[in-house]
Formats: structure tokens, C-alpha cells, sequence
């Protein structure tokens, strides 16, 4: 047997092990600091303590990085364009901080829904409706005031990504809400993963969002999966970048089998786009 095609081989190995060793251990977030976007804001100089940070009311994520003590603050999409402010210290001793925020337009989506109560829900409805957003806006609202050393996020499923998030959406010609996820065509049973560690602090089955997994990821970084067949998570659990939290469906409001995956931070929803990297064309 000729020797040069294991040569080859090996060469080819090489080159890829040095391509490898420039790339990045994980994708960064792609901060955007507009409606529905990931600002990124220098607080405190290298070498200062923590500081303390709030947007809105809300306590904000914190990251120490060489040039100092940065806060990602999530801005919901109803965020007005102009300058916007942190609140920096404690109670009696804070001061404001400015950023700006810019313009984004989203586009335009129309869905037609078998069920019309889907739609537009009966009064019977509209009470369990609101009890389960009270429910979901409490617990993507928390804070658990724990170490994040990594801000990218790994999609929970394999597939395309069909709708995106921020679309105004239109449902039997009238208009609803903006889409606030990420949706992945995928068929039902398909293994729906963990974005990043974190632990589970809702599982249950919704009106809209049907079968749901809430992950917390810490200080205000919270993960949610919905449409499930079935959720295989229990609520208290901690899991693990990639464990999986259960099978995807096309339970509540839904066209179709798929996976819509929400990321919040400080209780707002942002573009989980922003958190997985550019992905390859399908």
C-alpha cells in the first residue's frame, strides 16, 4: 500500500487541529443594543468591587472581564428608541447611567389557526390565561444571584430555524403580540436540550405555550421551551449545557410540530439569536 495517501491524511489532519486551536472555546454574545436586544455596558473600572446595577427595577446580569465589571441588560421590545439609563449603587446613594438605544424593524408574519379559541379565547379562558402569565412573567422575573461565566448558549434543538424572534404577528388577520422566541422546525419527538446549566424552575402545561420547561440560568438569565409532546424535567432539577429537558410537540397555540424557545434577561424578552453565534443556511 502507497504511503502517500496516508501522508495525506495526515497533513489534512493537521491543518484542520491548527484551524481548531484559532477558534474561540465557545461563540460569544453578539450584543444589540435595540428593542428586544442585548446591551452591553462597561460599569466599573478593573480591579473595583461588584458593583450594584438595576435597569428598569430590575437587577441586571454581571460579568467581570479584563477591562472591568460589564452589565447585559435586556431590553424588552416595547423599549423606546433614544437614551435609556442604568441606576448604579445602592438605595440613597445611586446615580444614572446613560446608554442609547436604537431603532430595529421587525417584519411582518401572518398564521392562520385552526382553533379559532386560540384566537380568541372565551371568558372560562381568559381567567386561566392570566393566572399563567402571572405565573411565567414571576418566575423569568427571579433572580438567583449565582456565578455566569458564559453567556452563549447552545440551541436546544437541531433544525431550522423558521420563525424569528420580534415578528408582528398577524393570527386569522388580526394582529396579536410580537413574537418573542425562536422557533425550530423539527418534528414531534425530537430531543429538546438544555441551552446552557441551570436548574428547572417551572414545568407545566399552558393555554398558549402548552407543555413548557422554564431553565433558570442564573442572575436573571432564564431559558424557555414550548410546544413539548412531553416534558422529562422535574421542577427543582439542576441540569446540565445539553441534558435534555424533553421532546417537542405541537401542544397549545401552535401550526404545527416545532420548538419555540424564549431567553429572558432581567424579565424582559430578547433575540436568543443573539446568543447562539451566526447560523449555517438551511
Amino acid at each position: 500500500m502507497s504511503i502517500l495517501p496516508r501522508i495525506r491524511r495526515a497533513a489534512a489532519a493537521l491543518v484542520l487541529l491548527a484551524c481548531n486551536s484559532l477558534l474561540p472555546a465557545h461563540a460569544e454574545l453578539r450584543p444589540e443594543s435595540v428593542p428586544g436586544g442585548v446591551a452591553s455596558i462597561l460599569v466599573a473600572e478593573a480591579g473595583a468591587p461588584r458593583p450594584e446595577v438595576r435597569y428598569a427595577g430590575h437587577p441586571v446580569l454581571l460579568q467581570q472581564r479584563k477591562e472591568g465589571w460589564y452589565a447585559l441588560v435586556g431590553l424588552p421590545l416595547d423599549t423606546p428608541v433614544g437614551d435609556q439609563f442604568l441606576e448604579l449603587g445602592p438605595d440613597g446613594a445611586r446615580r444614572s447611567l446613560p446608554f442609547h438605544v436604537a431603532a430595529k424593524a421587525y417584519p411582518v408574519q401572518r398564521l392562520t389557526i385552526k382553533n379559532p379559541k386560540m384566537v380568541n379565547p372565551d371568558e372560562a379562558d381568559l381567567d386561566r390565561i392570566n393566572a399563567e402569565r402571572d405565573r411565567q412573567i414571576s418566575v423569568r422575573s427571579q433572580f438567583r444571584d449565582v456565578a455566569v461565566p458564559r453567556t452563549d448558549l447552545a440551541l436546544p434543538a437541531t433544525g431550522r430555524l423558521s420563525s424569528r424572534f420580534g415578528l408582528r404577528r398577524i393570527f386569522n388577520d388580526e394582529p396579536r403580540a410580537p413574537h418573542t422566541g425562536l422557533d425550530v422546525a423539527v418534528p414531534s419527538g425530537t430531543p429538546v436540550r438544555a441551552p446552557a446549566d441551570g436548574m428547572v424552575t417551572l414545568v407545566d402545561d399552558f393555554y398558549f405555550n402548552g407543555r413548557t420547561v422554564f431553565v433558570d440560568h442564573g442572575q436573571g438569565f432564564v431559558s424557555m421551551v414550548c410546544h413539548l409532546d412531553r416534558a422529562s424535567v422535574q421542577l427543582g432539577q439542576a441540569v446540565r449545557r445539553g441534558e435534555v429537558l424533553g421532546q417537542s410537540g405541537s401542544s397549545g397555540r401552535a401550526t404545527g410540530p416545532h420548538l419555540h424557545w424564549s431567553v429572558y434577561l432581567n424579565g424582559a424578552a430578547v433575540d436568543p439569536a443573539l446568543f447562539i453565534g451566526p447560523q449555517p443556511a438551511r
